[in-house]
């Protein structure tokens, strides 16, 4: 099989371009397992080089809003009152743990996303 760790930018590319061309193969055979071994290899690299941070729980909300098209009188069940709900949107105040709790099970939103330290006021 042949296959090396990836270490660097280059080994990085090669695996990307043997991946390209072992796309089309079938489970079970020797290019599908390849196939499988360098995607990990690949997953592992990128998570080590490239790692995601988690979004501003404002951000996270509003993204679960334009995705669901929902409107701020939509958060009341999860939020409270709509004063309120603007207050969390504009970062007037931070989301309490029983928010937290109701828009995770409510949104979908992870709740890792939701407890992240919120940026700062732009205002």
């Amino acid at each position: 099989m042949n296959i090396r760790p990836i270490r660097t930018t280059r080994d990085y590319r090669a695996a990307l371009k043997t991946v390209e061309s072992l796309m089309g193969s079938r489970r079970n055979t020797p290019e599908g397992e390849r196939l499988d071994v360098l995607v990990t290899l690949i997953e592992a690299y990128e998570r080590q080089r490239f790692p995601l941070d988690l979004p501003d729980p404002v951000e996270a909300i509003r993204f679960r809003m334009d995705q669901n098209g929902l409107t701020a009188k939509d958060l009341q069940p999860m939020i409270g009152r709509l004063n309120r709900v603007y207050e969390i949107l504009n970062r007037k105040r931070p989301l309490t743990l029983d928010m937290i709790w109701k828009l995770h099970r409510g949104l979908g939103i992870p709740a890792d996303s939701l407890i992240k330290q919120p940026a700062r006021s732009r205002n």
